[in-house]
């Protein structure tokens, strides 16, 4: 990289010529610092110094990542169901949100591990209380499309301190979950990200 930045635009050959090595023996070195964003190359040219910091580039990295390459499948509920069934089903799919769904299969609730364990604090019998008297309604639900970028999710999921997000489609009649984004999700991305992944 100092050769690229003290002499760029310089070829692969002279910068091999450099380091007495063959071009084939940089080639792959070439292709890593390029592909990571640190050089640039022009074909005729040769390859230049970008001066882009790390955090730039991770910066682009990160505004180049899509909710739809991480989301996953949601767990989605009907209203009419009971807290006991809700909390069966959270234990069955091992997940810490789901969805409530209307007849149509449109979004009209959420339902936390904190909306279930606050329900399952009183006194009420669980098996006859539906998850409609207990679950977040609409217009109080964070959700998210699936060309949202994945960073401006995180914010939103640290911003109203939510472990998860339903990821919809719009329709005429409401809106459809379509997937989900959780903390997990966000997590694999950056740890793809940071191993070269992406």
């Amino acid at each position: 990289m100092q050769i690229v930045k003290d002499n760029g635009p310089i070829t692969g050959e002279h910068i091999a010529d450099r380091l007495k090595l063959t071009r084939a023996t940089l080639r792959p070195d070439l292709a890593i610092l390029t592909m990571a964003g640190y050089l640039d190359a022009r074909p005729r040219v040769g390859y230049f110094y970008t001066g882009k910091t790390g955090a730039q580039l991770l910066t682009e990295n990160l505004n180049k990542i899509y909710v739809r390459e991480y989301q996953s499948m949601p767990v989605v509920v009907n209203e009419s169901i009971s807290v006991y069934d809700a909390i069966v089903t959270v234990f069955l799919e091992d997940v810490g949100t789901l969805y409530v769904v209307d007849e149509h299969s449109h979004l009209v609730g959420v339902l936390s591990r904190k909306d279930l364990l606050r329900a399952s604090i009183g006194k009420q019998e669980l098996s006859a209380l539906p998850v409609n008297i207990i679950m977040t309604r609409m217009p109080n639900i964070t959700y998210c499309e699936k060309d949202d970028l994945l960073i401006e999710v995180a914010k939103k999921l640290i911003d109203k301190q939510i472990d998860s997000m339903p990821v919809v489609k719009s329709t005429d009649q409401g809106l459809e979950v379509t997937g989900r984004i959780t903390k997990t999700n966000i997590t694999k991305a950056f740890v793809a990200l940071v191993e070269g992944e992406l």
